[in-house]
């Protein structure tokens, strides 16, 4: 499975941006997670979503603001973010989680990755 992320950019703090992943198979039976990393910091969790779209799990810092959906229809798995911080400046990444399980917010759990797209948030 290749997995295409997009939809970032350069946004002004309490802004908003919807990235999107593609996926180039069927991943109905994949559970979906967005992950970013900032200059010099490990990649860490933000989103996570269930295989069939039904459950939800965010990292603290994005609860509230950031919502993760999933359209397995179009293989796409969104992440709508708003009220956007300086500090959510990252490049963001989708995964796909081929186990079937409940929702990880491990990275090594996450099999296939998507090439990251950049959010950066001005002050």
């Amino acid at each position: 499975v290749q997995l295409q992320a997009y939809g970032g950019g350069l946004v002004q703090a309490g802004g908003f941006l919807r990235l999107s992943c593609a996926a180039s198979a069927r991943f109905t039976t994949y559970a979906m997670g967005w992950f970013r990393q900032a200059l010099g910091k490990e990649r860490e969790f933000v989103a996570a979503i269930s295989t069939s779209g039904g459950s939800t799990y965010y990292a603290d810092s994005v609860k509230g603001r950031f919502t993760i959906s999933k359209d397995n229809a179009k293989n796409t798995v969104y992440l709508q973010l708003i009220s956007l911080k300086p500090e959510d400046t990252a490049v963001y990444y989708c995964a796909a989680d081929r186990i079937p399980r409940a929702i990880t917010t491990t990275r090594t759990n996450y099999d296939y990755w998507g090439q990251g797209t950049q959010v950066t948030v001005s002050s």
